[in-house]
């Protein structure tokens, strides 16, 4: 469990799981199939007082990008049980560099991209590479979802070496059930806070001086 006192917001990022047009917009992949969540919409309002306050405080923004890389003809290659999770999924959704794949406009921009491919954000990406060279440590998680991108990319990040908060209002879960069993299993390995907390705690900890 991280050490709260130790915390360094000069090496700190916020770490948004996967709030992208695709995942969250009207006009996205999943909003023209009618799979949304009102606990998934509300998130990037809720996040961006986050983003502001770790910039102000000298930290930075990681924004991971879940993406369907384009196979012959450009249809995506698809792994076999998201096609059985989300039929709907077709070609054009999720591409590298297309507005589907692009965070949410209310967020942007992230001082970093990550693309990804799988539920962890650290699973055959660069992540590693682009904290290391950063200097980053800690990490505050939030985004989609709970019970599978949020909680990947959290444990992964556990078991190497970084710190990490998660923000329990900061990431949603398509069923209400299944986010707050996750935010219980998932304290048991990181200090836990609010959007609202982390703002606090960002406020108090700025590297940068009043004007």
């Amino acid at each position: 469990m991280a050490d709260l006192t130790a915390f360094d917001p000069a090496r700190a990022g916020l770490l948004i799981v996967d709030l992208q047009n695709d995942f969250l917009h009207p006009d996205g992949a999943y909003g023209r199939s009618g799979t949304t969540a009102p606990a998934i919409a509300a998130l990037p309002d809720r996040v961006k007082p986050v983003a502001e306050a770790m910039r102000s405080a000298g930290g930075a923004v990681i924004s991971t990008q879940f993406t369907l890389v384009p196979g012959r003809g450009g249809e995506p290659m698809i792994a076999d049980h998201l096609k059985r999770l989300r039929p709907f999924l077709a070609k054009g959704d999720f591409c590298p560099g297309a507005w589907g794949h692009r965070l949410v406009d209310t967020l942007q921009p992230a001082d970093f991209v990550v693309e990804k491919v799988a539920y962890s954000a650290f699973y055959q990406t660069r992540m590693e590479f682009v904290l290391a060279r950063a200097g980053i440590v800690w990490l505050m998680v939030c985004g989609i979802v709970t019970n599978g991108g949020v909680a990947s990319t959290l444990r992964d990040a556990h078991v190497r070496n970084l710190d990490t908060i998660l923000l329990t209002d900061g990431c949603a879960a398509f069923k209400d059930d299944l986010h707050d069993a996750s935010v219980r299993v998932l304290g048991s390995i990181s200090p836990t806070m609010t959007c609202a907390e982390a703002v606090a705690f960002l406020q108090a900890r700025s590297t940068k001086a009043p004007a």
